[in-house]
């Protein structure tokens, strides 16, 4: 009887429990993640080499295709799911969701949430800017590629100081909003993987 008694009560507490707040768990995440890269304060910091060929930057090949969507992301890098790895019982899902992916010259975050009849996404592209980390410069970019409205920011962040550059841009696709972020170590890598990421995007409605 006491053990169902404490079933029970453990049950209800969980049940009640609050549901974890979508800013903590992007702030968690940048931390967590830029807390994780290399760092090197022993001597001065030298120029980056970029193995790649200089049109684009970063070697999209990559294609993560996972929660009814596809996105593409350079090849030797690869998303994890932020929601699983803070919460195993909560892992992301069509509905709503957190990934990230980093190594040492590029950290990348994504975040979808279901919005039915949704027009304007920059709702989330709020979300995912950190206060305080991230700054926006320039005008807002709003444009259509293919039938999705897409808004798009370059900005400058203090999350690490190996990558003071980046951009941001959120965007609707059936019954659900996207955003994505990319902390880059110069002004001009950011724009084209975004580029590439988004003309490899696509969800299932």
């Amino acid at each position: 009887m006491r053990n169902k008694f404490i079933l029970a009560l453990a049950l209800i507490v969980t049940a009640c429990a609050p549901k974890p707040d979508p800013n903590i768990q992007i702030q968690v995440a940048v931390a967590s993640t830029l807390a994780a890269m290399p760092t090197n304060t022993s001597e001065p910091l030298a120029p980056i080499p970029t193995p790649y060929p200089s049109a684009t930057p970063f070697d999209l090949a990559g294609l993560f295709c996972e929660y009814q969507f596809c996105v593409g992301h350079p090849l030797d890098m690869a998303f994890y799911d932020v929601s699983a790895q803070q919460n195993p019982a909560s892992p992301s899902s069509y509905s709503q969701g957190l990934l990230a992916a980093f190594n040492g010259n590029l950290f990348i975050q994504m975040i979808w949430q279901l919005a039915p009849g949704a027009a304007d996404p920059q709702f989330l592209l709020d979300l995912i800017l950190e206060e305080g980390l991230d700054t926006r410069f320039g005008a807002l970019d709003v444009k259509l590629i293919r039938d999705m409205n897409v808004v798009y920011t370059p900005i400058t962040s203090t999350a690490s100081p190996l990558l003071p550059n980046g951009a941001a841009a959120a965007w609707t696709c059936g019954d659900r909003v996207f955003a994505w972020k990319a902390y880059a170590p110069d002004e001009t890598s950011a724009p084209a993987l975004f580029d590439a990421a988004i003309s490899r995007f696509q969800c299932n409605r």
